[in-house]
Order: C-alpha cells, then structure tokens, then sequence
C-alpha cells in the first residue's frame, strides 16, 4: 500500500504583508471609487486582495461610506470584468452595522476596516471608523448566556453520540461538520474570540488557539478523508471538558416562543 501522504500542519493567521499586495487590483479599486462614488467619504479595500492572498478569480471587497442620506446596502456587481462586493453605508448606518455584527460574534465589518487598504478619505472618517473597529475588536464579542452555553453543549454531545454511531460515510460527514461548528462556537466562546463563517472559520480557530483548534480542523480534515472520527471526537471532547463537559440527562429549556428562540441561536 502507498503511504499517506504527510498531513498539513494548521498555520496560524500571519500578520498582513502589504508588499505582497498586487497594485493592479488596488488600482483598479481605486476606479471604480472614483466612477461609482466621487463624494465618497472613505473607501477601504478589503478581502484577500488588501491581505496580498488574491487569486486570479479573486473578488474585491470594498466598503464605502457615503454622506448622511445614502442608502445602506450590499450590492454585487462587475467593474472591468472584475467582481465586485459592495458594503455601502452611512455613518449611522456603519454605526448599526457594527453592532449588529458584534452582535452575532463576526466583526466582518470591523475586520474590512481595521485590516483594509484605504483607497480615498479626504476627511478622516476612514481613520475614525477604524479606531471604533479596533475598539470593538480589542474588546471581543458578547459572552454567550448560560443557557445558550447549556443548548451548545447538548448540542455537541448529543453530535458526538451520533458521529461515534455513524455507519453511513455521508451521515457521518454531515454529522462531522456539525461537531466542528458546535466545538467551534463552545471554543471562541471560551476565549471570548469572535467567530466566522466559511474559510473565516479555522482562521479565527487558529488566531484564538492554536492548538486546540488545530486539531479540530486536523480531525475534521482526518475524518474527511479517512472516515475515521477518533482524532475529531478527542479534539471536541477536549473543547466540552473546558466548558462543563457532556451534557445530556439534566438538560432543561423552557421554550419561550420564537423571537426568544432565534435571539438564543444567535449567543444573544
């Protein structure tokens, strides 16, 4: 039998390296603030393009803040053939919007900011919405309620129970990504880390611990290719004893209605 090849090691997040960054996308960036919004009040450039990781099929993340009476909006559209994702607001709109994004445990928002390249900001509000993401990023996201701590626990438990009796190779994929989102949110919430969807993922895992969450993303990687769930069962058990350990006889939820329900989905 050919022997596996050796597992990649998790990388924790590097500091950004702006002379890797391509000028070409920055550019280009810069056109199309000044075609689509020449009164804008500050445009920052965000995304794989701002960090130096773009690819050829990369897109360009740009946040725009428009005078008071604009409109607030995320649109998607090409300039130059080029994709484009657009997060427009005012400044009470980027006011809301960075408190609902604190409210959810994501910053992206407060991330664009803080990390991307300013393209225009003739009047300093660029530098002041980065100040206020910094400020929000430093002071970390809201501390999940007991209860919903309590709802997450049970929830990965009773994921683990079901990956450990998993016979069929797809149910046992499915219930793999369950256990390492469950893990996940118990673990950022442990060190009070935001938290993030997609590849934002195993980077916010890696920033907050690196070892710990390296061996989610290496178990769930493991049972990805081999089927086998040791490494990621140890790995969550690990993650549930920080937090209380299993939970199952003794769970109790009063069920309040659905406004309740979706505020305790979202760790409010």
């Amino acid at each position: 039998m050919d022997p596996q090849p050796a597992a990649p090691q998790p990388v924790a997040p590097q500091p950004v390296d702006r002379a890797a960054v391509d000028p070409a996308p920055v550019e280009q960036a810069r056109r199309l603030v000044r075609d689509l919004f020449p009164d804008a009040l500050a445009a920052v450039l965000a995304g794989s393009t701002a960090r130096g990781r773009a690819t050829a099929g990369s897109d360009l993340d740009i946040a725009v803040l428009v005078r008071d009476g604009g409109e607030t909006r995320r649109e998607t559209l090409r300039f130059e053939g080029r994709l484009v994702e657009l997060f427009v607001h005012t400044r009470a709109g980027l006011a809301e919007l960075f408190a609902a994004d604190a409210a959810t445990r994501r910053a992206v928002l407060q991330d664009m900011y803080l990390d991307g390249l300013v393209l225009t900001d003739p009047e300093g509000e660029a530098a002041r919405a980065r100040a206020l993401a910094g400020a929000d990023l430093r002071q970390g996201p809201p501390a999940l309620a007991p209860e919903a701590v309590g709802t997450k626990r049970y929830g990965l438990t009773d994921a683990l129970d079901d990956l450990a009796d998993a016979a069929d190779p797809f149910e046992r994929l499915a219930v793999a990504a369950v256990v390492l989102e469950g893990a996940a949110d118990l673990l950022l919430d442990h060190h009070r880390a935001w938290t993030g969807g997609g590849k934002w993922l195993p980077r916010r895992l890696l920033a907050a611990d690196p070892q710990r969450g390296g061996a989610l993303l290496e178990g769930h990687r493991l049972l990805c290719v081999s089927g086998e769930h040791a490494a990621l069962t140890a790995a969550a058990s690990e993650v549930l004893d920080l937090v209380g350990g299993p939970l199952r006889e003794g769970y109790r939820r009063a069920w309040r209605g659905v406004i309740d329900s979706v505020a305790l989905k979202a760790g409010r």
